[in-house]
């Protein structure tokens, strides 16, 4: 199965896009897995540097690199805060750019769950208010779209550490 191309797209050796590829700029952008996982991790709702680091369980130069990679494309805004008697600090914060993401994060979630999880991966993502699990689809249809605080995680009870 492929992709339909309209009629003038249909000699591939007569065009290119070349670097303007929407996807090979994603891929460039989240091109890190510490990169990746800096978004994962917003939507998990980390947001201090170094609860990163320990998340994700890198280098702090890996973190502060992916950050400043996703701070330069409006992925994530800084959000100063200060504790009492502490200096003043920033938060990472997903911008609506990094919320948009939620799709591609949660299709590759689902991809991993079904092909690489032996049916039983350790999360599950469904709707706060009704607990019916997220899918990601490609539609023609309008459908209404979910942002993440309308989405729980919850740990799957038949998933067992390797």
């Amino acid at each position: 199965m492929t992709m339909e191309f309209e009629e003038r797209l249909r000699d591939r050796d007569a065009w290119s896009i070349g670097d303007g590829c929407s996807a090979e700029r994603v891929l460039d952008l989240l091109s890190t897995k510490t990169v990746f996982l800096v978004v994962r991790e917003c939507f998990y709702g980390t947001a201090r540097f170094e609860d990163f680091v320990a998340r994700i369980g890198t280098s702090a130069p890996a973190v502060s690199r992916a950050l400043k990679q996703l701070e330069s494309a409006r992925v994530v805004a800084r959000v100063p805060y200060q504790e009492p008697g502490r200096r003043a600090r920033d938060e990472y914060r997903l911008t609506e750019a990094g919320e948009d993401l939620l799709p591609v994060f949660l299709s590759l979630m689902q991809w991993g769950d079904k092909y690489l999880q032996e049916g039983r991966p350790p999360l599950s993502f469904v709707e706060t208010d009704t607990g019916r699990a997220m899918r990601v689809r490609v539609t023609a249809d309008p459908a209404p779209e979910t942002t993440s605080d309308k989405i729980e995680i919850r740990l799957n009870p038949a998933w067992r550490r390797g």
